[in-house]
């Protein structure tokens, strides 16, 4: 990506569309874009934080693990997301890894040039808090669901906010779901086995609740699955 395309690609994120053509400068000349391999870490939970991402292609999970080796997804970001977002206000370690599911373009943003030209322009800040503000509300959605929902209606809520997030809608008002996702990995999304998550789709299916198409992408009617939760 020259200098030019990598302006245009910054330019269209929400963080950064209000800003002039002068103040988009600013940030692509503290940038830099790399390209990282299938199966390659961005960075390895513990390692210092010194970058933030944003990606311009591609697909990257962002996961947690225990002294035994079990995985806790915490995201799946494609084209159009930054991480980490803790980065701009923790010192220390990273608190994740960040793996590529697929080959990968991703604009790298030094945090300590970043911060600069965060003081620079106070707007910009007040977009990072707006951004930050969203992925805490979402966190504790999610932990919520953890504590008061049982694992059925964690699959539940877990499949509307994958089609919210991922889906594409169809003329029917239904939303199709691509088959990106592993039961595994829905699995660890939400802390349960690939057995129950693969148990509660068969059966949710039986029931009429989602359908599958023949390339596997799950068609979701967002109303059916609200009225199961009720």
């Amino acid at each position: 990506m020259n200098r030019a395309e990598l302006k245009t690609f910054l330019s269209h994120y929400s963080l950064f569309r209000d800003l002039d053509d002068l103040e988009i400068e600013k940030i692509a000349d503290i940038a830099i874009t790399r390209e990282w391999n299938k199966n390659s870490h961005v960075f390895m939970q513990g390692e210092p934080i010194e970058n933030v991402y944003f990606i311009h292609q591609g697909k990257i999970k962002i996961y947690k693990s225990d002294v035994n080796g079990r995985e806790q997804i915490v995201n799946i970001l494609k084209n159009g997301e930054m991480f980490p977002h803790v980065g701009f206000f923790r010192k220390g370690g990273y608190p994740a890894f960040a793996e590529v599911l697929e080959p990968s373009i991703l604009a790298v943003v030094p945090i300590s040039h970043f911060e600069r030209v965060l003081v620079e322009n106070p707007e910009l800040s007040i977009k990072v808090f707006k951004v930050l503000g969203e992925k805490i509300v979402d966190l504790q959605e999610r932990l919520e669901a953890q504590v008061l929902n049982n694992t059925y209606e964690q699959i539940i809520k877990l499949l509307i906010r994958l089609a919210n997030l991922y889906g594409e809608k169809q003329e029917d008002e239904t939303v199709l779901l691509k088959a990106e996702f592993t039961n595994k990995d829905l699995a660890n999304m939400i802390g349960t086995t690939r057995e129950t998550v693969s148990r509660t789709l068969t059966k949710m299916k039986k029931d009429e609740l989602i359908e599958t198409d023949e390339h596997g992408n799950m068609i979701i009617d967002m109303d059916v699955l609200l009225d199961e939760l009720l």
